[in-house]
């Protein structure tokens, strides 16, 4: 073992915006990591892109720092994966630089997810477990193929987020089946490409665009002198394919077994668990594998903690006047008692998948009601979606009678205590905030023979800081106001609907001008 404690793994987290990199023991312990925070860019409304130049200048000073963090030399780390975030488009020119950087919350495309679910959505769940739906990657690349054409003609590669990074660390491109399957790029179960299956979205022809196709814990390759300049990482160091952030996620919570639940608080609502067969069920949202006999099956929206850091960045932070932004509102929070006739949140910032043409707000607010219950209905509001969404995988056949929760939503005990409540059952909280970057460091340790599995990588990292009972005094609450929550969704559809149809009304004559 005194080899061991010398030994590290590197957890490479790319996030719709964050990318952290973590160095990990081989027990899990977190030694080192770095965080750096990129922009978004929001050129047209629906529209959400990165600049993947800025994202491998951030991937490059996150590892600099991580390894100085940590106070080690680089050749001790044995090997890294990287986690990322599914879906959205990101596209290399035939020059191998970057073209497109479309992520998962952009809603560009959602009248023809509408559009090819109408014709096609039988025939493409039948052969990915998934229907349409706007960030999807093959419905933006049908996007790009209608609207952008001549931006297409350039293109050379699709890669996925975390993919760009393995591509500039190894010079491989690759991707790995769990974010391809969450994409619905690949016969299902068998996890492999199919011409017939891209005709359905509109893509015959674009096959020569995918990289090539390895399981999470095979070796991508290794980092390059020019990579190994460039990060400070040892040159020679093996990459794994990585993984969807959701599963790493799991995994670094601990979820490894079947019928495990893991529910995701992040910039998504990810509401998920292990099965070893594929579930076919049009209700849910998609079916990702990460292994032989190695499923996860998920029912998720972005209607999730995101919520709050819209809340903090647009009314708390404002004009810099708060040092704890998200103390701040725990505080107001916690001066609140919950009322049957507290005002409602709903979290439809991005759309939910009942429809992209939700949106979010407030209602019911009254003239006493303050700033505490504004935060309560925010946080409650992310609760009922986190239950919609396990209410589906329940009506799938799932058996869920306890959760790990992870992701950023983790940090706030009372989030966790508001789900055990909400849901009826105990909400396990991981031992670590970087769970999915353990998740990535994990499949690492795995693909170079450190662990012999998931199963004994995930004993021996992976660990449960605390367990939240449900208060039973608090179901019947919080029971009455999730279904006033979704009666009063329900009314407002045709607002939500009208708003829709005016805005794209307007992208519409503004893609005509172009």
């Amino acid at each position: 073992m005194a080899d061991d404690a010398a030994r590290y793994l590197l957890g490479i987290d790319v996030g719709n915006t964050v990318i952290k990199a973590v160095l990990f023991d081989l027990e899990g312990r977190q030694v080192g990591s770095h965080a750096i925070d990129g922009q978004s860019t929001r050129p047209e409304p629906g529209h959400v892109e990165r600049d993947l130049e800025e994202l491998w200048r951030n991937a490059s000073e996150a590892f600099r720092r991580c390894v100085a963090d940590a106070g080690i030399e680089p050749g001790q780390i044995v090997a890294a994966g990287c986690a990322g975030h599914g879906n959205g488009l990101y596209l290399l020119d035939g020059d191998d630089r970057p073209l497109v950087g479309i992520q998962s919350l952009d809603t560009r495309a959602a009248a023809l997810a509408e559009e090819l679910a109408a014709e096609h959505g039988a025939a493409l769940h039948a052969a990915t477990l998934q229907e349409p739906w706007p960030s999807q990657t093959p419905v933006l690349l049908s996007w790009m193929r209608r609207h952008r054409p001549e931006v297409l003609e350039q293109a050379g590669t699709l890669v996925m987020c975390k993919d760009y990074i393995t591509f500039k660390l190894t010079g491989r491109k690759v991707s790995d089946i769990s974010d391809m399957s969450g994409a619905g790029l690949l016969r299902m179960p068998e996890c492999g490409y199919d011409d017939e299956l891209l005709a359905l979205y509109g893509l015959q022809g674009l096959g020569h665009l995918l990289p090539d196709l390895i399981d999470p814990t095979d070796v991508a390759g290794t980092v390059t002198a020019e990579a190994a300049a460039a990060t400070g990482l040892a040159e020679g160091m093996p990459v794994v394919g990585g993984l969807f952030d959701v599963i790493a996620s799991a995994l670094g919570s601990g979820v490894v077994e079947a019928g495990a639940t893991s529910i995701i608080a992040g910039t998504w609502s990810v509401n998920q668990y292990v099965s070893s067969e594929p579930v076919i069920d049009r209700d849910l949202l998609m079916v990702s594998a990460f292994g032989p006999d190695r499923f996860m099956i998920m029912d998720n929206s972005a209607t999730s903690a995101s919520h709050l850091e819209w809340y903090v960045r647009e009314f708390v932070e404002r004009g810099g006047h708060h040092d704890d932004p998200f103390g701040f509102c725990h505080r107001r929070l916690a001066e609140v008692e919950p009322r049957l006739d507290d005002p409602y949140f709903h979290p439809f910032l991005y759309g939910s998948r009942l429809g992209a043409e939700h949106r979010a707000g407030f209602n019911g607010v009254a003239g006493w009601h303050g700033e505490g219950h504004l935060i309560r209905a925010v946080f409650e509001g992310v609760v009922f979606e986190h239950r919609r969404h396990v209410e589906r995988l329940r009506a799938a056949g799932a058996v869920i009678d306890h959760a790990t929760l992870s992701g950023g939503g983790a940090r706030s005990e009372v989030w966790a205590q508001m789900l055990a409540d909400c849901l009826g059952v105990p909400i396990s909280v991981a031992d670590g905030e970087e769970t999915g970057a353990l998740g990535a460091a994990l499949s690492a340790g795995v693909g170079v023979g450190v662990f012999a599995g998931y199963e004994e990588a995930v004993s021996g990292m992976t660990r449960i800081r605390r367990e939240f009972e449900p208060d039973p005094d608090m179901w019947a609450h919080y029971d009455h106001r999730y279904s006033t929550s979704r009666d009063l969704a329900e009314a407002l559809q045709g607002f939500w609907s009208s708003q829709y149809r005016d805005a794209r009304r307007e992208n519409n004559g503004e893609e005509e001008a172009k």
